[in-house]
């Protein structure tokens, strides 16, 4: 089976199901609270890695790799398993049945040097990411024409987070050099456990609400130009210009995080993209991604910390800022970014993870969304991975990575950036987008000092 375009063939050598060495008893796991957040959809992730220094055949590297995830499965069963109802809970819930993982091994005729790293549509899309048939996780591991290897992950969000994703590629590396993985994952449900009674804050209806589907089209059908066309990029923003919109969102006496000055400089862009086009004077949402395990554990010891450090599933709120793109362009920086600072402020706190828990709870029945993607309108979720450290970590033997990042994949109707460390420079971000073509040319031609395609020279390939 062969997948060709202009760029580069690829070709399917062999998939297999892995499954996992010493599996459990055969179980149903519910979903958490948390989990219920996130919609049925899948993320991915990917890795680059130059021909190995060492000779080792890419045949032996498969072998290798399948062992291990076999080895790695044991310890993260649910990944084995399939999201399937459950008829006595009355909820779908993951059956930990060991199914399997399906592995995919291919070849594809190009050199890495010569990957689109700027548009992984093109070079990852359906060639080095795997597609998931079944199950929660779908692998696949390419031989390079240079001899150098790329390892794709696909991971079902409603079971994991980035955060537990990273977990997983890093124990399965560590497994793989016979070292014991440097955290043991927790399917510990009782730990998201709503109160007695439950309680929480208005607040919350300011960040999720009931998911009803949309009453327009998400795409224009007479969309000739394609302008409303999602597609994934990929950039890298030197430090000075971190540091200079940085000084810039802190005008008003109080500094800004990089990823506070990103986000409203992201905000102010795509509104300017939209004041630009047939969408002014609309509304424009900006939501940011944030991690409930340190806040979950304040203050409760460290038992506790270690068990929400270790859980695997999804910890996530997503607190968002609206407004009308014309206020948005009049707006200066930093008056946005205290905007951004106070709803992203709304969800930094314990009790806010809490009662986020107690809330889901009373609607554990429906279906449930982030407010920022209640409706049509257009709204970008940022998503930091600043502390995933897996280009220090996924070295499964032959070598660090070269590259690597979280992909979207094209089925998926969400508008979503993730902000990476560089592998290069410590200052320098990479900076993964998936916007609607019309905002990505925008940005290009006005922002171009600030987003630079990726390449391989910038990645010293």
């Amino acid at each position: 089976m062969a997948i060709s375009d202009k760029s580069f063939s690829m070709n399917v050598i062999e998939k297999v199901v892995v499954h996992a060495e010493e599996p459990w008893v055969d179980h149903w796991l519910p979903f958490t609270n948390l989990d219920l957040l996130v919609p049925p959809f899948d993320v991915g992730s990917f890795f680059c890695y130059k021909k190995p220094s060492h000779g080792i055949t890419f045949p032996t590297i498969v072998n290798t790799l399948k062992d291990s995830l076999s080895r790695t499965l044991s310890l993260y069963y649910p990944l084995a398993g399939e999201i399937l109802w459950n008829t006595a809970a009355g909820e779908n819930q993951i059956r930990c049945n060991n199914r399997g993982v399906e592995f995919t091994e291919a070849v594809a005729d190009v050199r890495l040097k010569e990957l689109n790293f700027y548009n992984p549509d093109e070079s990852i899309e359906g060639k080095l990411m795997p597609m998931k048939p079944h199950g929660l996780l779908a692998v696949q591991a390419t031989e390079l024409k240079c001899g150098g290897i790329v390892i794709g992950c696909m991971f079902d969000h409603r079971a994991a987070d980035g955060y537990s994703a990273n977990m997983f590629i890093s124990s399965w590396a560590d497994i793989t050099l016979s070292k014991p993985p440097s955290m043991i994952p927790s399917f510990q449900r009782s730990i998201l456990n709503p109160r007695c009674p439950t309680t929480y804050s208005s607040s919350i209806d300011n960040v999720f609400t009931l998911f009803e589907p949309p009453t327009k089209p998400a795409h224009d059908p007479n969309d000739n130009n394609g302008d409303h066309l999602l597609i994934n990029r990929v950039y890298y923003i030197e430090g000075e210009q971190l540091s200079r919109v940085q000084v810039l969102a802190s005008e008003n006496g109080r500094k800004r995080s990089k990823l506070e000055a990103f986000t409203s400089f992201l905000w102010k862009i795509v509104a300017l993209s939209m004041e630009d086009s047939e969408d002014y004077n609309q509304m424009c949402s900006v939501a940011l991604a944030v991690d409930g395990r340190s806040r979950l554990s304040q203050g409760d010891g460290d038992e506790k910390e270690k068990l929400l450090a270790s859980h695997f599933g999804n910890v996530l709120s997503i607190p968002s800022g609206s407004k009308r793109s014309k206020i948005l362009k009049e707006m200066s920086l930093s008056e946005i970014s205290t905007e951004v600072h106070e709803f992203l402020h709304i969800a930094t706190g314990k009790d806010h993870f809490l009662d986020l828990i107690d809330w889901v709870e009373e609607r554990r029945s429906q279906p449930l969304v982030a407010k920022a993607f209640a409706s049509n309108e257009m709204s970008v979720l940022v998503s930091s991975g600043a502390r995933f450290d897996t280009m220090d970590k996924v070295d499964f033997g032959w070598g660090k990575v070269a590259f690597g990042s979280c992909h979207v994949p094209s089925c998926r109707l969400d508008r979503y950036v993730m902000t990476l460390p560089s592998p290069t420079s410590n200052n320098d971000w990479v900076v993964y987008m998936r916007l609607p073509s019309k905002h990505m040319k925008y940005i290009e031609t006005h922002a171009s000092r600030m987003f630079k395609p990726l390449n391989a020279d910038y990645l010293q390939i």
